[in-house]
């Protein structure tokens, strides 16, 4: 999910669902192939990659005509108690889930719950976006299909333990990065929403639904969306990084977000039942002889939404394009369907060529080895069509030694912006604190020892001054690194900061007092105030919002500040101070650069 490896490129693979439908017809003519005579070598080929890439294990398997036919592991799916990966073992697969989750909201639309390319707004009316032509325009079929111009905004539920409706309610906090429908932007958010108006839809868990109607139909029976399930089946996956700039390999923790992301990325598998989906999904939606999931549906997620160029410098794949969670292709004259899904550590693709009746399920283990999907994938088609096998490896292999040669050079070159001797404009008391966004949530800047400390939903790194009021963390290989400028306001104070996070920056506010945000509280602030026959009125708004309004100009916000203070929203260098007499507001005053201008209450 954090990274989506290969994109895509402009064709018209499905002018209409009539070319799979025709494709379908044609399987019949097929050559049969002789699975075990064309894996012949593979093993070898496997085992040289696990050495090539520092690997700590692999999986794999093969679907055909409906059937398992091939499944290893290779290598190890615990490197340090040498535990070997088998065809039980469980892998996290990261977006593959998302198709799941698509399917599910297409058997709402089968049931006329929702609709594919009405606003979704019109099904969902407590779902809400940013602005109205996101209200008014933005269709089921938009958020499964990445074309609703929001970008990923990751670090919301990244090492936390949200849930999907606060998912949910944070949508329309999210400003577009792009017009709608004109970039293909993915997001996990918005396939987590997905989940959540399943539940509004169903009145049943996305988890609970996605089980009776998918998992258990399909005898999927060891697939979890459970920690506490995949440790005890005893035979799961602990996931081993190369360190930085070395060949070591070092365990990472086995890390689970909040189940709001459990839609975009939650779902635990191994090849057995994995084969199971894929037997599926090359069967028109039929396992066993039964109607799992209606054709139609399966149709609606191939329909393309992003067709992308073809800028590759390798030709052996053209033509792809991205429908509902999940991607079509022409990889060497054959039609190819798949999706791949990245956690830390944890890797996998799950792919298919429906007129040949091949599936193909890879599991990767580091991240150093990521591209290993797509370079076994593309080799077991090979060796099942009897096409020449292209070096692959070879090719990406050396890409991944320059990339890591050039980042080593980049990372050995950040001092040199750094201005030295330069020191903080404040005491360090007035860095400390605790700094709010919608919809990102609170950072925590406080005193560990003699150092800062960084804290964001579960992530915490150590702090330290870089120059100036700029603050950086540590470069955490795992955890990554976040540099942060703080602000100061036209009063002088420390009252918020600037974080690189995700796609951009994003401004944390200084948290004012607690009290200044109490319903209770503010209402004490409610009045009318008059200077030399003018009438400033304060009233509260929503129970904790507090507004001036002065006759011929527009409401101004007050945005807490500190005990009895409030900023203007609309000017940074104003601020309104209540003065107390005897536990009651008497007086409003206004300070600004061009003087301070007290205004009484009226009794």
């Amino acid at each position: 999910m954090k990274k989506i490896t290969t994109f895509f490129a402009f064709a018209v693979l499905f002018t209409a669902n009539a070319t799979y439908a025709q494709e379908k017809t044609e399987i019949s003519q097929v050559k049969p192939i002789n699975v075990e005579k064309q894996m012949k070598g593979f093993d070898e080929y496997a085992n040289k990659l696990i050495k090539d890439w520092n690997c700590p294990g692999i999986g794999v398997g093969i679907v055909y005509k409906g059937k398992l036919v091939f499944a290893k592991g290779y290598g190890y799916r615990d490197y340090g108690k040498k535990l070997p990966v088998t065809p039980n073992t469980l892998f996290r697969i990261a977006s593959n889930t998302k198709l799941f989750t698509a399917v599910s909201a297409g058997l709402l639309v089968d049931e006329g719950k929702l609709t594919w390319d009405k606003p979704i707004k019109n099904d969902v009316p407590t779902l809400n976006f940013y602005n109205d032509e996101l209200n008014n325009t933005v269709t089921l079929r938009d958020m499964l299909g990445h074309r609703t111009g929001i970008s990923r905004h990751d670090m919301i539920w990244q090492k936390s333990d949200i849930n999907k409706k606060q998912i949910f309610d944070k949508i329309k906090y999210l400003e577009p990065a792009a017009p709608f429908r004109t970039k293909f932007l993915y997001n996990n958010l918005l396939f987590s929403t997905v989940g959540e108006v399943v539940e509004i839809k169903s009145g049943k868990t996305w988890e609970d639904f996605v089980k009776e109607k998918i998992l258990t139909p399909l005898q999927m029976k060891t697939s979890t969306f459970e920690e506490l399930a995949m440790r005890k089946t005893g035979d799961f996956v602990v996931p081993y990084n190369e360190k930085r700039d070395t060949d070591t390999l070092y365990e990472i923790p086995l890390y689970f977000d909040g189940e709001g992301l459990n839609p975009a990325g939650g779902l635990m598998s191994n090849i057995n039942d994995i084969s199971h989906w894929l037997t599926a999904l090359m069967n028109d939606g039929k396992y066993n002889g039964k109607q799992v999931i209606p054709s139609e549906i399966l149709k609606a997620t191939l329909e393309p939404g992003f067709s992308f160029p073809n800028s590759s410098k390798y030709n052996e794949l053209l033509n792809e394009n991205y429908g509902l969670a999940r991607m079509s292709a022409v990889y060497r004259g054959h039609l190819l369907l798949f999706h791949g899904g990245d956690l830390n550590g944890i890797h996998s693709q799950i792919s298919m060529m429906p007129k040949e009746e091949i599936g193909v399920v890879v599991f990767v283990i580091g991240n150093q080895s990521q591209p290993l999907y797509d370079i076994i994938s593309y080799d077991v088609y090979e060796r099942l069509l009897g096409l020449s096998l292209t070096p692959w490896s070879e090719r990406k292999l050396k890409d991944h030694i320059e990339a890591k040669k050039i980042d080593k050079e980049a990372r050995s070159k950040v001092s040199n912006s750094q201005i030295p001797n330069t020191k903080p404009s404040h005491p360090m008391a007035d860095y400390l604190g605790d700094f709010t966004n919608e919809p990102y949530g609170t950072i925590t800047i406080s005193q560990k020892g003699k150092d800062l400390q960084f804290k964001l939903n579960n992530l915490e790194l150590p702090i330290h001054h870089y120059h100036y009021d700029r603050f950086d963390t540590d470069n955490d290989e795992n955890l990554g690194q976040y540099p942060i400028n703080y602000r100061t306001n036209p009063q002088g104070d420390i009252d918020g900061f600037t974080i690189s996070l995700d796609e951009g920056e994003v401004f944390f506010n200084k948290k004012a007092d607690a009290s200044l945000t109490n319903p209770e509280k503010l209402k004490t602030y409610e009045g009318k105030y008059e200077d030399a026959g003018s009438t400033i009125t304060v009233s509260l708004r929503n129970s904790n919002q507090l507004m001036l309004s002065i006759p011929g100009q527009p409401d101004y916000e007050l945005v807490p500040y500190k005990e009895n203070e409030f900023k203007l929203k609309e000017f940074s260098d104003t601020k309104m101070v209540f003065k107390l007499e005897n536990g009651k507001v008497v007086s409003i005053t206004q300070v600004s650069g061009n003087g301070e201008y007290e205004s009484k209450k009226k009794d």
